[in-house]
């Protein structure tokens, strides 16, 4: 694999030099090109004649090998769970359970670790699924099947903006995946190929917003933290992932914002989200689909930056943090401090109303300040 990096127009401010044909002629007489969000990905495409990712904002993968890409592909849809380990018997069956539950259908042969092959060799194919079907939660084995069926829409979905290949050249998880799902690889195609068109109607995107079960929905966009993220609707994962193929997602992130007026996908980096009960604003990297201009800003050095409130609508309702997080905005509710939306988002505004209304925050608990009591 090739990987190669370049700097991009909105690092310009960055640059000391003066304007020269397509780039910059700096102070130390070097020239530098900056380039759009998609240019370097298809200049890269154009110089070594293969399929390209953008991996990162300013970073483009050349595969020598097309397999390689599409394996590194669904691995970024759909992560390879990993298999339990195994020292008996029993305890290979239980994987194989394991993966049956997570997947929705039984792992073929070519799939299984060596030691769990090893484990099960004196068991006959339809022995093996008798007892993995016997002991696997039929609930799970559906919600298994209806993820990876998914999962498989948003791969195939993805794949066309680089030309679909034949059945037999995708990853073989996803080609038995097919095969278990979908009556042929030309109906999945067909499909994800429905899937994709929906992003260009504005009322099903704004519907799926609005029915998702994990994410804050507004009146301009969706907001959802990245562990939530598999958990919206597939034409809202697909909207993320077209953003992605773009321009390529940062490294750090907290949260997304999918806008449903307009096209447009920010990656918002709130590093303290977990432990800070109001993290701070570190970076915004955004993207317009309709332009595919690209924008980074960085609050690393100002002093007001914007924070968050109410976290818990970020997350799906089942996550861990979810009753804490709840916890503290009813606290705050009941002690006015959301009374004027307007002048809470941002550090020194919300600093004044906890002032305003005599409180202040240890953690994730909201209390009376030692000289209001």
């Amino acid at each position: 694999m090739l990987v190669v990096s370049a700097r991009l127009r909105w690092e310009r401010n960055q640059i000391k030099g003066i304007e020269y044909g397509d780039g910059i002629l700096t102070q130390r007489r070097t020239f530098q090109h900056l380039y759009a969000a998609g240019e370097l990905r298809d200049y890269v495409e154009e110089a070594t004649g293969v399929r390209c990712l953008s991996a990162a904002p300013g970073i483009v993968y050349a595969f020598k090998d097309d397999s390689a890409r599409l394996s590194y592909l669904a691995r970024q849809i759909a992560p390879d769970g990993e298999w339990l380990a195994s020292e008996d018997t029993a305890s290979a069956i239980s994987a194989v359970v394991a993966h049956l539950e997570q997947r929705g259908r039984m792992p073929q042969l070519e799939e299984m670790p060596q030691p769990i092959i090893s484990l099960l060799g004196h068991l006959r194919p339809a022995e093996l699924k008798r007892l993995a079907e016997q002991e696997a939660d039929p609930v799970k084995v559906e919600r298994g099947a209806e993820r990876a069926a998914l999962d498989t829409l948003l791969f195939l979905a993805v794949e066309l903006f680089h030309g679909r290949g034949p059945a037999s050249s995708l990853p073989l998880p996803v080609q038995l995946d097919i095969r278990a799902f979908f009556p042929s690889y030309t109906e999945a195609c067909k499909r994800a190929d429905r899937l994709l068109f929906k992003l260009r109607d504005d009322a099903y995107v704004r519907r799926a917003m609005n029915g998702s079960i994990a994410g804050k929905f507004t009146a301009t966009a969706l907001y959802v933290h990245r562990r939530a993220l598999h958990r919206i609707p597939t034409v809202l994962r697909l909207y993320e992932q077209c953003a992605s193929i773009a321009a390529g997602r940062p490294g750090e992130w907290s949260v997304v914002k999918l806008r449903h007026q307009g096209r447009g996908v920010s990656w918002l980096d709130y590093p303290e989200f977990d432990t800070d009960p109001h993290p701070r604003l570190a970076a915004s990297y955004a993207v317009d689909l309709r332009t595919l201009k690209s924008s980074f800003t960085s609050y690393a050095d100002s002093v007001n930056r914007p924070l968050l409130h109410r976290k818990h609508e970020f997350l799906a309702e089942d996550d861990p943090d979810v009753p804490k997080y709840r916890r503290l905005t009813e606290a705050e509710v009941r002690a006015g401090l959301y009374e004027s939306p307007h002048l809470i988002g941002t550090e020194e505004g919300w600093e004044r109303e906890l002032a305003r209304c005599g409180r202040e925050l240890r953690g994730h608990r909201l209390v009376r300040r030692p000289d209001c009591t």
